[in-house]
């Protein structure tokens, strides 16, 4: 049974939402809600797949290192895509920690990016494609 959501605490609920505003549609998202007291996602054009809802946190803190959130990988259905994303993050300036490359030591083909995200939270987006043949 897929995963029904995801709900992610963040220090400050205006900066995180304009983060994943701009980051949600790379990762084919669309808005689901917002209020003052909360924002979610859901997969574009009412696709199968999990929602992410963003919630004020009472004490600001991330490590993925403690018990809780580890890091959040998105599935994209292209290596374009894993590419897209990582010009984004690196264009705003974010921490890359792996740029877009094959990682064998995972079942293949596994061809991703990670970097860290608002609040410290690593990202990842994967693409479990194989490379398209040069034509």
């Amino acid at each position: 049974m897929p995963l029904g959501h995801l709900g992610i605490n963040v220090s400050d609920l205006t900066g995180a939402r304009k983060y994943y505003d701009e980051l949600m549609p790379l990762l084919d998202y669309e808005p689901l809600l917002a209020d003052d007291t909360q924002f979610a996602y859901w997969p574009a054009a009412r696709k199968i797949g999990t929602y992410v809802f963003f919630y004020p946190a009472e004490t600001p803190g991330y490590s993925r290192s403690l018990p809780g959130l580890q890091h959040l990988a998105f599935m994209v259905p292209t290596r374009d895509a894993v590419r897209r994303v990582h010009e984004w993050a690196a264009g705003r300036g974010d921490e890359i920690l792996h740029v877009p490359q094959e990682f064998p030591q995972y079942p293949p083909p596994y061809y991703a990016t990670f970097w860290t995200g608002f609040d410290g939270i690593m990202l990842e987006a994967v693409c479990h494609k194989d490379a398209q043949p040069q034509q």
